[in-house]
């Protein structure tokens, strides 16, 4: 039990400093991820709701791609691709110049982007539940377009959509580990070196686990506090 302990432990004897980077790492990154995926999905939700065809057209491919694509695909594709990428473009431009992308950035544009082709399917069903009725009272109320989106169907866009962008949330939570293979420190690789180090992966994979459900429970007790509040917002009215 000592062993554990010192184990377990902030300073030059123990890897709690490491594991506790790890798990900041791991929050800042899904707290990144979130707004872009959020905005990119509420985008590509419209163009699978616009009267457009070619927009619907970019739109279902879109979501087909990213949400066909393996999540450690999109990731390798993301960090080495467009590193090779522009290091080929310079090229051609005739400038040596090798492009290094950061980890984070690599892990966050991935995620967002298979985030935000879920997000967009949730969007979509929650826009279908609300009555077009509604669009056309605004329109005669002679709202703009932009102010019915905003003050009449954004609101309730937001409080349909909860529970299942709730649970795209937990999947963006747990697929963060997988950024571990880009070299990026979150709670996955800082367990994983103290395992391999001091031969104790049971202990060290152990408290991973342990660290992913406690943010998964924290993130439910968030999540729930949001919903009711929301119907709470949707009562008073």
């Amino acid at each position: 039990m000592e062993n554990i302990l010192t184990l377990l432990s902030f300073g030059d004897e123990g890897w709690g400093d490491e594991i506790f980077s790890g798990v900041r790492v791991t929050i800042s990154l899904s707290l990144a991820t979130l707004p872009f995926g959020l905005l990119l999905g509420f985008f590509i939700a419209l163009g699978k709701k616009s009267q457009e065809r070619q927009l619907r057209i970019a739109a279902d491919i879109y979501t087909t791609v990213f949400r066909g694509l393996p999540e450690l695909l999109t990731l390798f594709l993301v960090y080495y691709g467009i590193q090779i990428g522009l290091s080929e473009l310079f090229e051609l431009m005739g400038l040596s110049f090798r492009v290094e992308i950061n980890a984070f950035v690599a892990g966050m544009i991935a995620l967002s982007l298979v985030f935000s082709a879920f997000c967009s399917e949730v969007l979509l069903s929650a826009f279908k539940a609300i009555p077009q009725g509604q669009y056309e009272a605004s329109a005669a109320l002679g709202l703009r377009p932009s102010q019915t989106m905003w003050f009449i169907i954004l609101p309730q866009l937001i409080r349909i959509a909860l529970p299942g962008l709730g649970n795209l949330w937990m999947i963006l939570l747990k697929d963060t580990a997988l950024v571990s293979v880009i070299g990026l420190a979150d709670i996955l690789r800082q367990t994983g070196i103290a395992a391999r180090v001091t031969k104790e992966a049971f202990l060290f994979f152990g408290i991973g686990c342990l660290l992913f459900l406690i943010l998964a429970v924290l993130s439910s007790i968030v999540i729930s506090a949001i919903e009711n509040w929301a119907r709470r917002a949707e009562v008073n009215r």
